[in-house]
């Protein structure tokens, strides 16, 4: 018996508890952060909206009308994108550097002049090379016409065979002189590394010159312009070289057609994203090093495609969506439908319907949080 009155008391309290939270309004529910509560609430009211609907349309009443704008729904080729962030770059910007410490004794060329690959820009003073090389080409020379004339008399079998390879000795040995003094003297010669233009100019004519974190001068090539960036690592096995990109430029307010060049074998554990390269052409030479680019890359393409705007599309309490179709239409009226639908990608504010609509259906796309199943509509 008192196991009984126990059970019966526990009873009475959770009622009770229960009804309080019923009976509280949303405010009150809201102030006291009742999450279950006002989940529970909104599932009842929505309930009992359907059930109104249904009552009133059962009974033929005259509903509410209501101005919307509606859409015929279209067969479209629907791309979605990737949207990143990355830097404009070139492999030819390079600070060119002497190989040969000494005074530049001539510098040919200013900012902004247009130089050629291996084009002379400037010469360092060779600190009396030059001379150094034209007595080893004599020397040379003459070792060469000794060994000639003792190759003639060998050839006729005079003379001994270690004359002939003394003199053969000697004349490769200058010949290797003469061209290790030419590389040396070549280094005091500085050329352009590529075809490109002048940037900056360092240093001044009769300078004390040798390599620096500075440099002589910087030489940049604009006409092999690419963006560097970082793709998440979900997207191995959606990009390829060749891709197409769309890389827009803030700072001049134009979009470039790009294509994916290179595509990272490494995944840095740190962010999970691998690398890509995306070619950019610049025809009139507005890129820049260190730009900052936009890039839309295409990574899921469907050729006949339903699509709506993305802010049609509503939800349920249980996060269904849906959208409100015209039905019974003529002319300027019509009866909204609330049909269920399947959604896909989303992508600039439309979004793909995979099952629910049809070509040719008429959806409501202005006015929507205003009606309900079964409104009369003006359009």
């Amino acid at each position: 018996m008192k196991k009984i009155i126990i059970l019966s008391l526990t009873a009475l309290v959770l009622f009770s508890c229960g009804n309080n939270d019923a009976n509280q309004s949303v405010d009150e529910l809201v102030k006291a952060k009742n999450v279950k509560a006002l989940q529970a609430k909104k599932v009842t009211l929505q309930a009992e909206m359907a059930k109104i609907e249904d009552g009133l349309a059962s009974l033929n009443v005259k509903k509410e009308e209501v101005l919307v704008a509606v859409a015929v729904v279209k067969d479209t080729v629907f791309r979605h994108y990737l949207d990143i962030q990355g830097n404009i770059d070139t492999k030819e910007n390079i600070l060119v550097q002497p190989e040969f410490s000494g005074t530049l004794t001539s510098l040919t060329v200013k900012a902004g002049q247009r130089v050629g690959k291996g084009q002379i820009l400037g010469r360092v003073d060779d600190a009396g090379m030059s001379q150094q090389l034209a007595s080893m080409e004599n020397q040379y020379a003459l070792a060469k016409t000794t060994f000639e004339r003792q190759k003639n008399l060998w050839d006729k079998k005079i003379g001994s065979e270690i004359q002939f390879l003394q003199a053969q000795t000697q004349m490769i040995s200058a010949q290797k002189s003469v061209a290790q003094m030419r590389a040396q003297v070549a280094k005091t010669v500085i050329r352009a590394p590529f075809t490109g233009t002048i940037d900056e100019v360092f240093v001044e004519k009769g300078q004390v010159v040798a390599p620096s974190p500075q440099g002589l001068l910087r030489i940049v090539n604009l006409s092999n312009m690419y963006v560097s960036t970082s793709v998440p690592e979900s997207y191995i096995g959606k990009l390829k070289v060749g891709t197409e990109v769309d890389v827009f430029l803030t700072s001049l307010g134009k979009t470039y057609k790009g294509e994916v060049r290179q595509v990272g074998n490494f995944i840095n554990p740190n962010n999970r994203s691998f690398g890509i390269e995306v070619r950019v052409p610049n025809p009139e030479n507005l890129l820049r090093p260190n730009q900052v680019a936009k890039l839309k890359i295409t990574d899921y393409v469907s050729k006949n495609a339903i699509v709506v705007p993305t802010n049609v599309i509503l939800e349920d309490g249980e996060k269904n969506s849906y959208v409100f179709t015209v039905t019974n239409s003529n002319g300027k009226t019509g009866t909204a439908k609330k049909i269920m639908v399947k959604i896909g990608k989303s992508s600039d504010n439309v979004t793909e319907i995979l099952s629910g609509l049809t070509a040719e259906d008429i959806i409501v796309t202005e006015g929507v949080n205003t009606i309900s199943n079964g409104m009369k509509l003006n359009f």
